[in-house]
């Protein structure tokens, strides 16, 4: 069971970056994958996540509400975090993580048990 994350970058205030988490030894259907992110002299936080498939939901942190969108793509075995109107608050290095079996609400790193390497979001002008 294997995690990559990429799709990080530089973007300027109120533009957009896909991440992408590709999932490898494992498929979508029955694994919850989970973004989380952590900012220089921050604790790691959840910013979203999408639950296996027979627990469904999907759960996104207050402040990326409206603007991140988490999806999975089964064809590719890959996730995604769409992030629209990105702001400088939104800088960080973004992990994803997964954990079979898992309804994704009021969720906690310690839930998960696979990372994989993480990727860096820089929001500045």
């Amino acid at each position: 069971v294997q995690l990559q994350a990429s799709g990080g970058g530089l973007v300027q205030p109120g533009g957009s970056l896909r991440l992408s988490c590709a999932a490898s030894g494992f498929t979508l259907n029955y694994y919850a994958i989970a973004w989380f992110r952590q900012a220089p002299g921050k604790e790691r936080e959840a910013v979203s996540c999408v639950s296996s498939d027979s627990d469904g939901g999907t759960y996104y942190t207050d402040s990326v509400k409206g603007r991140f969108t988490i999806s999975k793509d089964y064809a590719k075995n890959t996730v995604y975090l769409q992030m629209n109107s990105l702001k400088p608050e939104d800088t960080a290095v973004y992990y994803c993580a997964t954990r079979a079996h898992l309804r994704c609400s009021g969720i906690a790193q310690e839930d998960f048990g696979v990372w994989g390497r993480g990727t860096q979001v820089t929001v500045s002008s």
